[in-house]
């Protein structure tokens, strides 16, 4: 180990590591066969999966099977298939939000069915994951993945029928929040300027989105940029005078936000770099890939005095990024939309966590060894990858559908009258070669949006308090954002309130490859990704904190404690893009639409199917599934 890793304390026992470390495993490469490693990581892993920390979300065990399908050698070496005799009224392929509204949609139209839900991964919830910590005889909660109950446009009938019915009550976020706390103690957002793209490492302490003149002022760029972001940020002038606002619209759908900023606005390369990472959170790149119009929406600068209504643009469904309806509509839980998860799984197999409230559920320790117990009705079976989906016989005809998936080293099928497929749109074609070529090549055109939650849990928060700021946005290092925890106290969870008592800050990093068409970058992220091991990751979290925080006292070798890396190679769904997709903008029947048709006793779930990576579309989605098998069977 070298000094700068001794100091960032990278040797330090901390609650870190999780089974083989964070390896590294190259995309296509058998270091070791499929079922074997997965063999071994479940016995290497503890019970308790929200526990875990280390290298999680796509953890190791999770995808090495799949992998190896897609190469086309899983079934060379595969053990023989042995039928189980378990019988199933339907089998549903993943146990995400999509999966489980889905099971739940079919129990209420048909009380005691049996069902069996498969999934890949260690814990149920897919990308709505709930990270915990234990520290000081207190446990932290962290959100993995999916954020909040929240959506652009308002929810759908269903999915608030779905938000009711478990009891949750949206208009009780402000009774949870803690608005204040933050700012109470004079905390702001921020935003670094990093060496590498700006000449120098400073935190300025202002909202980048206000683009206000202390911010400015205080920027280390050159007088040029500063006399550019200013005549951004007040500038009325319109590029396009005598053009309709549907005509301007019609022109930044079809240009970036980056071009819009340097060809029509001319503006330094200092305000591009400055500007580049918004989108992050939203799309999975940065402005160079982002619509002008989009960017309009977002309510970034340069749009001001082109006079543009509030009617949608092409390819748009909303002319801003939150209507009053969806604005309203928004609650966070300590960990995230993974609270929906496990209420959903509450109700589908009672016994599996204690109590009976919201508040219960926050605090409860779920017993996983109750998910998948002989004769209940539901049963959620994890580690369980699914490698083949078959009807038995002629899909027009076929009464039954037969699902191969591997478990402990061993490959067993099991049959029922109908299976939804709530995966991946992109894995089903490999796991159901039946489909139609037409409906296989539009699940493969719904590409992952990769990216990285990181929850690290700090010993205290003086060094924020010390600098000033909640959050930071830091474009230039590995993750491109940081912030401490929502405020946010449900039951007997009580977020911390005093700057000496230990938080958790949560990062997050899109993978994107700025300069490349928007799904290029996806796929050159999830590379980076699967190639990236733990330890350089580690290294990037705490290198990037000491440089922010140093200044404020942060020493990151003696003030973090805990650390889980949730990594989403394949992560949410990805929407389209008036820069890329002419469909989206000269109209016509959409990928998603193909991709979801249903096929004999088949039905597609996931947000995916929706083209929209909000857990309102993986709700709806699921329930429209249901409802196709419950039409079938």
């Amino acid at each position: 180990m070298n000094s700068d890793d001794k100091s960032l304390g990278m040797g330090r026992r901390i609650t870190r590591r999780d089974f083989l470390d964070g390896v590294a495993i190259t995309i296509g490469s058998a270091m070791i066969a499929p079922t074997l490693l997965h063999a071994a990581f479940l016995g290497a892993t503890a019970t308790y999966p929200p526990a875990l920390t280390g290298l999680r979300g796509s953890h190791v065990g999770s995808f090495e099977a799949f992998h190896s399908l897609r190469d086309g050698t899983f079934w060379s070496t595969a053990p023989e298939v042995t039928p189980s005799d378990e019988k199933y009224d339907l089998i549903i392929v993943g146990a995400g939000i999509s999966g489980l509204t889905a099971a739940h949609t079919y129990l209420k139209r048909r009380p005691g069915s049996r069902i069996l839900i498969l999934d890949n991964h260690d814990d149920f919830g897919g990308h709505a994951k709930r990270n915990e910590f234990t520290y000081q005889g207190k446990t932290f909660l962290g959100y993995g993945g999916t954020q909040s109950i929240d959506s652009p446009l308002p929810y759908s009938a269903v999915a608030k029928d779905l938000i009711n019915e478990l009891g949750i009550d949206v208009s009780r976020y402000a009774a949870v929040l803690d608005e204040k706390l933050y700012p109470s103690v004079g905390l702001k957002s921020g935003f670094f300027f990093d060496r590498e793209t700006f000449g120098a490492d400073q935190l300025v302490v202002g909202a980048r989105h206000l683009l206000d003149e202390s911010f400015v002022a205080a920027a280390p760029i050159s007088d040029t940029a500063k006399t550019d972001l200013t005549r951004l940020v007040s500038g009325m002038g319109d590029p396009y005078p005598g053009l309709s606002s549907a005509a301007k619209k019609a022109r930044l759908a079809r240009m970036s936000y980056a071009d819009f900023l340097t060809e029509v606005w001319k503006v330094d390369k200092a305000v591009v770099a400055i500007l580049q990472s918004n989108g992050h959170e939203l799309f999975g790149a940065g402005i160079d890939a982002i619509p002008a119009q989009d960017a309009h929406a977002l309510g970034l600068p340069g749009f001001q005095g082109m006079g543009l209504d509030d009617k949608p643009g092409p390819g748009q469904n909303y002319d801003s990024l939150g209507t009053a309806e969806s604005e309203a509509y928004y609650f966070h839980f300590p960990d995230g939309n993974a609270t929906i998860a496990r209420l959903l799984v509450h109700q589908l197999i009672p016994g599996v966590m204690p109590g009976t409230t919201i508040d219960d559920i926050v605090t409860a320790r779920a017993d996983y060894s109750s998910l998948d117990r002989p004769g209940a009705n539901v049963r959620i079976r994890l580690s369980s990858p699914v490698m083949r989906v078959r009807h038995l016989g002629d899909p027009a005809t076929a009464t039954t559908v037969e699902v191969t998936y591997s478990k402990d080293g061993r490959l067993t099928s099991v049959t029922a009258p109908g299976v939804i497929l709530a995966c991946w749109h992109t894995a089903i074609p490999f796991l159901c070669p039946e489909l139609p070529r037409a409906q296989k090549e539009a699940m493969a055109f719904e590409v992952k949006v990769p990216l990285v939650y990181t929850n690290v849990l700090l010993r205290n928060w003086t060094s924020f308090q010390k600098l000033g700021v909640h959050s930071v946005n830091t474009p230039g290092l590995w993750h491109s954002a940081f912030s401490l925890d929502f405020p946010v106290s449900i039951g007997a969870y009580h977020h911390t309130r005093a700057t000496g008592e230990p938080i958790v800050v949560h990062m997050s990093k899109a993978a994107c490859q700025p300069g490349l068409p928007i799904r290029e970058q996806h796929a050159a992220g999830r590379r980076e990704l699967y190639t990236t091991s733990f330890e350089t990751i580690e290294r990037h979290v705490r290198t990037d904190l000491q440089r922010v925080l140093g200044a404020g006292g942060f020493d990151a070798a003696r003030d973090i404690v805990g650390l889980t890396v949730n990594r989403w190679p394949h992560g949410y769904a990805y929407q389209y893009n008036s820069l890329y997709d002419d469909f989206w903008v000269d109209g016509g029947e959409l990928p998603c639409e193909v991709a979801r048709r249903p096929c004999g006793r088949l039905a597609i779930a996931n947000a995916d199917a929706g083209a929209y990576s909000y857990t309102d579309a993986a709700i709806d989605h699921g329930h429209r599934a249901a409802q196709e098998i419950l039409r079938m069977v």
